[in-house]
């Protein structure tokens, strides 16, 4: 266990303790349980505000951080400093976060002193004379050195602790006008009290305020990112706009490049299957696997309560061309028979029944393949769980579905092929 007081904050009342977890076959809870353990023991006490997070498995920024980072750019701070409290009550009242925090805190208390120049002129007060005394006072000038018992000493002027502690205190201080005649000092000066951050935050040139938070049980960055959306709908106005950061962020990249693959992937697997089959309907047919695949994906994400992030959207990826072959072995097979001569319904009957074998075996090799990712065999494989499940139930979620509706669609769309003498040829030789 490691500890860091004021680590990364220019809070002097904060820090973090980065804790690391015993081997996975020495303990009984996964890393995700501890958390959520660590989490409801810390909301017991209310003298300190604790966040438990936990380090990404795939993230640009190692450092860790709570999954939603929602960044709020402003063109001003007073307009963050008018907002940012609203935002934070409907966030901590979401069910979708177990908890909120934001790094634009405003509780560095400052004290701001206005010298009334024109009382100060009329009393005969100059304001370098307000400004030197209130330094003199209270900044714990060095003025010089001193020599005692053979050590050197500072000479530092300013009050004892118990005269500048408060700021009723100012009335304890004086200065001299020019008729050498001592004036209390809280006469020419006006004295506000207020809170503010101890540092400001930029994003995009942008005065920010970023907003950290933990996902419930059950809920996924994606349900985080659309909660914030819909916060920032009800709360900001037009003058406002977000940006994300961390975790958040790179799970909206990589989405988007994923979703890129995929029509990249379906693009290039449909042309490379029309040059094979000198046909544009063909490819189409065999395609069809891929929904039917995804919404296996899907579903079974669903019924083991796993989230659709970046290990899930790599296994939708690879199911492209995992499942595709299930279409090719049929398709291309019932189009031979056809060639041969035989009847679109005979040719596809067939087929499906002479391929039943092959896809059994690639389709059970698959899934049985990647079953040890789906059960969280090995040190440090939860994260890989969604991978494993979109695999496991993509795949035989198509095998079912593949074995009806490919030659339904295939008797329905199929065009008629031309009869080819040569396999007349070799259906003789082969009797």
């Amino acid at each position: 266990m490691i500890t860091a007081p004021g680590f990364a904050s220019a809070s002097v009342n904060s820090g973090r303790v980065r804790m690391a977890l015993k081997n996975v076959d020495e303990r009984e809870l996964s890393q995700k349980e501890v958390a959520e353990k660590f989490t409801k023991w810390t909301k017991k006490y209310s003298q300190a505000k604790v966040t438990v997070t936990e380090q990404p498995t795939i993230a640009v920024n190692k450092r860790g951080g709570l999954p939603i980072q929602y960044i709020i750019q402003a063109p001003n701070f007073e307009k963050l400093r008018e907002k940012i409290p609203q935002f934070m009550d409907l966030a901590n009242q979401n069910d979708t976060f177990s908890n909120v925090d934001v790094n634009l805190k405003f509780n560095k208390p400052e004290i701001n002193v206005t010298i009334d120049r024109e009382k100060a002129e009329t009393l005969g007060i100059s304001v370098l004379d307000v400004a030197q005394t209130l330094q003199l006072s209270l900044s714990g000038q060095r003025f010089g050195y001193f020599m005692r018992n053979g050590k050197q000493y500072q000479v530092i002027g300013q009050f004892d602790e118990k005269d500048r502690d408060a700021p009723l205190d100012l009335t304890s201080m004086f200065v001299k006008n020019n008729k050498g005649e001592l004036i209390q000092l809280d006469n020419v000066v006006k004295v506000d009290e207020q809170s503010n951050p101890p540092q400001l935050y930029h994003n995009n040139r942008y005065m920010s305020a970023t907003v950290s938070a933990g996902l419930a049980p059950g809920k996924s960055i994606n349900d985080g990112i659309d909660a914030m959306d819909a916060i920032k709908e009800k709360v900001l106005d037009s003058s406002f706009t977000t940006d994300l950061g961390g975790e958040s962020r790179d799970f909206v990249e990589s989405s988007s490049n994923t979703a890129f693959a995929f029509g990249l992937a379906l693009l290039l697997i449909y042309l490379i299957l029309a040059a094979q089959f000198e046909s544009f309907i063909d490819p189409f047919i065999i395609i069809l696997t891929v929904p039917m695949a995804v919404a296996g994906a899907l579903f079974s994400l669903w019924l083991f309560g796993q989230t659709w992030n970046i290990f899930s959207q790599i296994g939708t990826v690879m199911l492209i061309g995992l499942v595709t072959k299930n279409g090719i072995l049929i398709v291309e097979f019932a189009n031979q028979l056809r060639e041969q001569g035989k009847p679109k319904l005979e040719a596809i009957l067939e087929a499906s029944e002479a391929r039943l074998r092959p896809i059994l075996m690639t389709s059970l090799a698959i899934a049985l393949g990647a079953l040890p990712i789906a059960l969280s065999l090995g040190a440090a494989s939860t994260s890989r769980i969604g991978m494993g499940v979109v695999i496991v139930g993509g795949t035989i979620f198509s095998l079912i579905l593949t074995l009806f509706v490919i030659p339904s669609i295939y008797l329905m769309w199929s065009r008629e092929k031309k009869h080819r003498p040569e396999f007349d040829n070799l259906e003789a030789l082969e009797k």
